[in-house]
């Protein structure tokens, strides 16, 4: 991926995160996106030197831009947030793990009228980079979305709005 288009992405990336601070405003994204980068500056300039860390990068960033959306969600007590990382252990992205991980989080936002379970590096998780996307992967990763959005409708009440974001 080029680097603008790796920059565009995130932007892109942090525009959908942070909608509801930037009422889709591309400059207040790209400010965010800056802060982001910002606290990540020395792992950037390594990337620049040596393009191979820019999973590394790319992680880093999700992982901080995760943080920051949790920070911004605890200002509103009426809104509930679970981030799930697929990526966290070995096993988080396999069915059982899966499933035991993301029924911890709904039963966390149960509560809520309002909340959004967060998904992260299930991707990385279930394909990972030196592997190529094919087949029996790919059917995989596309079971293990439908998996997460039917277990997360299946568990949520009908009168509960729930975002759930794949990262």
């Amino acid at each position: 991926m080029t680097p603008d288009r790796a920059e565009l992405r995130r932007l892109h990336f942090i525009n959908a995160l942070f909608a509801h601070i930037t009422g889709q405003d591309l400059y207040l994204a790209e400010q965010i996106k800056a802060a982001i980068s910002f606290s990540l500056a020395e792992l950037e300039t390594q990337t620049a030197a040596h393009p191979e860390y820019a999973a590394k990068f790319d992680r880093d960033f999700n992982a901080a831009a995760a943080r920051l959306l949790a920070q911004s969600f605890a200002h509103l007590p009426a809104h509930g947030f679970f981030h799930w990382d697929a990526a966290r252990t070995l096993t988080s992205a396999t069915p059982l793990f899966a499933r035991d991980e993301i029924m911890t989080g709904l039963k966390q936002l149960a509560t809520h009228s309002e909340a959004t379970l967060l998904v992260t590096n299930l991707r990385p998780a279930l394909i990972p980079p030196p592997k190529r996307a094919v087949g029996r992967r790919l059917q995989e990763y596309e079971d293990t979305l439908s998996f997460i959005r039917d277990l997360a409708a299946a568990r949520t009440s009908p009168s509960a709005n729930l975002q759930l974001l794949f990262l």
